[in-house]
C-alpha cells in the first residue's frame, strides 16, 4: 500500500480545502498519514482513515531556532513513516518538508498557497524565504500555483526543475456549496469572511459601513471570523454602535450567506486564490473584492461583481453604492452570473484530478 504523507500548518484548511483529495487516495488504497498541529478537525481526518502525527509548528514565528526544531521533528516522520509521495502545504511545509525531501529523494508534489508578507514585501526576509525556496523546490516532481502571478515572482526568484502547473486555486465543493435562494430587500447584508487582520482589508470595511450605514439605513455590514487581538474592542465599540454586527468564528459559512446580499473581501494580503470568495460566488452570492492576484480572477467586474482598488476606501464606498443603487433582481442575477463562473473554472474535481496525475505518474 503507497505511503503518502500531507506536511500542513492546520488542520481547519486541510480538511474545509483538501478534503475530497484525501478521500479520493484513501479510496485508492493508499496510506494516509498528515503531519500538521492539533485541532478541532483532527478528529474529522482520522475518521476518513488518516494517521494524524501531531507537529507542533509556529506559523507566523520567524524565529530560526523553532524552524530548526520543525526539521527536525520532519527528519524523524520521514524515518518512520517511509512515504512514497509527500504533499506539502503553505511556507514552511513547503520549504523545510521540501528540504527534506531533496536530502532523503523522496518524491514531492509542493502547492504554493500564496507567496505571504515574507515574499510580498523585498528585504532581508525575502531574501532569506527565496533562498530556502530555491533549496527546497529545485527537486520537486511538481509545483502547483494557484495564480499566475504568484507563478511569475516564483520562477523569476527560484530555481524550479521539475514539472509546474497552474490549478484553480484549492477550488470550490459545487455540491456542498450549491446555489442559496437569494434574500428579499428589506435590508441590504453585506458581508465580511475572513480573520479579521489590518491585510485582509478590516479596516476599509470598517470605514465603509460607518459612511455606507449614514446613508443608507437598510445597509447592515456582517464580519464572521477568527479576530486578532487588536480589533476585539473595536468590533465591540462598532457592535454597539449598530454599525456591525460581529458573528465570531463561524462553523458553516452557509447558514450566514443565506441572509446576505453581496460579500465584501477588501484584502491585500497575498492571496494564492481567495476560498472566501470562490464559496461566496458557488452559494450564489455576488462579490466585490480587491483588483489584485488571488482575488480578480474570481471576478468578471460588472458581471458577477466589482473589483475596488486595493488601500482604497472612498473606491469601496462607490461600488458598494453602486450595489445598493441596483434592483433586487439585478443582484441576484449578478449572484447566478458568479455560480456560473465557478462551475466553469473552478470545480474542485479539477485540482484533484491535477494531483491524481501527478501522483499517479510518480507511482506508476
Amino acid at each position: 500500500m503507497p505511503k503518502i504523507l500531507i506536511l500542513a500548518n492546520n488542520d481547519i484548511g486541510l480538511y474545509k480545502f483538501r478534503r475530497e483529495l484525501i478521500e479520493e487516495l484513501i479510496k485508492k488504497n493508499n496510506e494516509v498519514f498528515i503531519s500538521l498541529p492539533g485541532g478541532e478537525f483532527v478528529k474529522e481526518l482520522v475518521n476518513m482513515g488518516c494517521v494524524f502525527i501531531n507537529t507542533k509548528l509556529s506559523r507566523r514565528s520567524i524565529n530560526p531556532f523553532s524552524d530548526l526544531k520543525l526539521m527536525f521533528e520532519y527528519i524523524k516522520i520521514f524515518r518512520e513513516v517511509k512515504p512514497d509521495v509527500v504533499l506539502t502545504y503553505t511556507i514552511k511545509p513547503n520549504i523545510y518538508g521540501g528540504i527534506i525531501c531533496r536530502i532523503t529523494k523522496t518524491p514531492y508534489i509542493s502547492n504554493i498557497t500564496g507567496l505571504g508578507t515574507a515574499l510580498e514585501n523585498s528585504g532581508f526576509l525575502q531574501n532569506i524565504t527565496v533562498f530556502l525556496y530555491k533549496s527546497a523546490l529545485k527537486s520537486a516532481s511538481c509545483v502547483f500555483f494557484q495564480n499566475r502571478e504568484n507563478a511569475d515572482f516564483m520562477n523569476r526568484k527560484v530555481v524550479i526543475r521539475g514539472k509546474q502547473r497552474i490549478i484553480p486555486g484549492s477550488g470550490v465543493n459545487l455540491d456542498y456549496y450549491r446555489i442559496l435562494d437569494y434574500p428579499s430587500d428589506e435590508n441590504i447584508n453585506f458581508l465580511f469572511i475572513s480573520r479579521v487582520m489590518k491585510e485582509k482589508g478590516i479596516e476599509q470595511y470598517i470605514e465603509t459601513a460607518k459612511y455606507i450605514i449614514e446613508k443608507y439605513p437598510c445597509a447592515r455590514f456582517h464580519i464572521c471570523g477568527f479576530c486578532e487581538e487588536e480589533y476585539e474592542e473595536i468590533l465591540e465599540d462598532l457592535q454597539e454602535q449598530g454599525i456591525i454586527i460581529y458573528h465570531g468564528m463561524v462553523r458553516d459559512v452557509r447558514e450566514v450567506l443565506k441572509e446576505t446580499h453581496c460579500t465584501i473581501h477588501p484584502s491585500y494580503y497575498p492571496e494564492g486564490m481567495s476560498n472566501v470568495l470562490l464559496e461566496s460566488a458557488a452559494c450564489g452570492r455576488p462579490i466585490i473584492t480587491t483588483n489584485r492576484s488571488g482575488c480578480k480572477e474570481i471576478v468578471e467586474d460588472g458581471i458577477n461583481g466589482y473589483l475596488v482598488e486595493q488601500k482604497n476606501t472612498w473606491d469601496l464606498i462607490e461600488k458598494v453604492e453602486k450595489f445598493i443603487n441596483l434592483d433586487n433582481e439585478a443582484r441576484k442575477q449578478m449572484g447566478l452570473a458568479g455560480r456560473i463562473k465557478v462551475e466553469r473554472e473552478f470545480d474542485r474535481k479539477i485540482v484533484v484530478d491535477a494531483y491524481l496525475e501527478e501522483i499517479n505518474g510518480i507511482l506508476g
